[in-house]
């Protein structure tokens, strides 16, 4: 699997491209069974499905057993690299927990929450990318095996590489085959994080913020999403990811139902990456103050919360890694209070992050509400 990177393209001139399609056009026997979603998040993952699973003649084809092959390697590598020293780092980087995570402008990378906040009750990502449809094994058997399993690699190209998806690339590559969407990529991360998928379900909000199935007859859907419940590794206790496919600017909020369905789960922790500095426009102060005002800890790099929203007599901030002026692409985001913070408080960080993925120019703020 070769990963390739061009630079980061605009989130905000996404949005009028980026409009999910519809759920009910894209399930494809939505009836499946839950041994049935787990052995195909093991499928996607390059792992072998259990003994039986319809996927297991799949499994024996050399397209899958390629895959299998460049997904061990890549994964290999990841974890070396990148994932067991941010696991080392937050065992004294991050304090006491919240059972929620909230990760606006994630995408579907479960990954990320899953390995910077693990062990969470109920985690719940956001983005412009589609939903897509329920992957079965009668549907991959009537596609180009080959072809829907090399589109998925290249979907995970950059996060994989350098932690972070491309908005622009995923437009095309999540809705291009038939595996479309974001539920293909979080199951494979829960599959390859060790995860046991129990339940998938197709669900909607209406603009109250109440989840309801997304077949429901005449719902005036405000945001579809995917619900997912799934066990750690040698637990029985599950948790519960939802993915909402949804504008989080201040009309598109205001419109969805998402801030209201999140507010009754706060408060929580947060994440924010590589989110092209999205929160330092007035267009997006709504989800911007719904993150001040119910996270407990967000661990955020500098595209994230503007240092100058911080009330630094409610927030401890503790700095990481090294603060450089952002990227080309966002010339305009120069924080000139982040560059003093980092300058005088600063611990090392033993990993790239961001979009500036090099080790040695990545930068991540923990803040931790005081009194909580």
């Amino acid at each position: 699997m070769r990963f390739h990177v061009k630079a980061c393209a605009l989130f905000a001139l996404a949005l009028a491209l980026f409009v999910a399609p519809s759920l009910n056009a894209l399930a494809d026997d939505t009836a499946i069974n839950e041994t049935a979603i787990n052995d195909m998040a093991r499928f996607l993952a390059g792992l072998p499905p259990s003994a039986g699973s319809p996927l297991e003649k799949l499994a024996a084809r050399r397209s899958w057993k390629s895959h299998a092959r460049r997904f061990d390697k890549e994964w290999a590598n990841l974890e070396k690299r990148q994932l067991s020293k941010i696991r080392k780092w937050r065992t004294s980087a991050i304090g006491e927990r919240k059972p929620v995570v909230f990760y606006m402008f994630s995408g579907p990378d479960f990954l990320y929450a899953d390995t910077f906040l693990p062990g969470a009750k109920t985690y719940i990502l956001s983005g412009l990318e589609p939903v897509g449809r329920i992957p079965t094994a009668a549907g991959l058997a009537r596609n180009s095996l080959y072809g829907e399993l090399r589109q998925l690699e290249a979907s995970l190209n950059t996060i994989v590489s350098f932690s972070f998806f491309r908005t622009k690339d995923m437009k095309h590559q999540l809705r291009s085959r038939y595996l479309n969407g974001t539920i293909p990529i979080i199951l494979l991360f829960m599959a390859r994080t060790g995860k046991t998928v129990h339940t998938l379900d197709l669900i909607a909000l209406d603009k109250e913020g109440v989840v309801h199935d997304a077949g429901e007859p005449n719902l005036p859907k405000t945001a579809e999403g995917v619900k997912i419940t799934f066990s750690n590794e040698g637990s029985d206790e599950k948790s519960t990811l939802y993915y909402f496919s949804t504008n989080l600017d201040n009309g598109g909020v205001e419109a969805s139902g998402f801030l209201p369905f999140c507010s009754k789960l706060a408060p929580g922790d947060g994440i924010v990456k590589s989110a092209s500095y999205l929160m330092h426009m007035s267009a997006f102060s709504k989800v911007r103050d719904f993150i001040l005002a119910n996270t407990s800890t967000l661990i955020e790099d500098d595209s994230g919360i503007p240092l100058r929203y911080f009330d630094q007599k409610k927030w401890k901030l503790q700095p990481y890694g090294v603060y450089l002026k952002p990227i080309s692409l966002f010339p305009k985001r120069y924080q000139t209070d982040m560059r003093k913070l980092f300058k005088k408080h600063a611990k090392p960080i033993p990993f790239g992050i961001g979009y500036r993925h090099r080790q040695r120019e990545s930068n991540l703020l923990v803040a931790t509400k005081k009194g909580e």
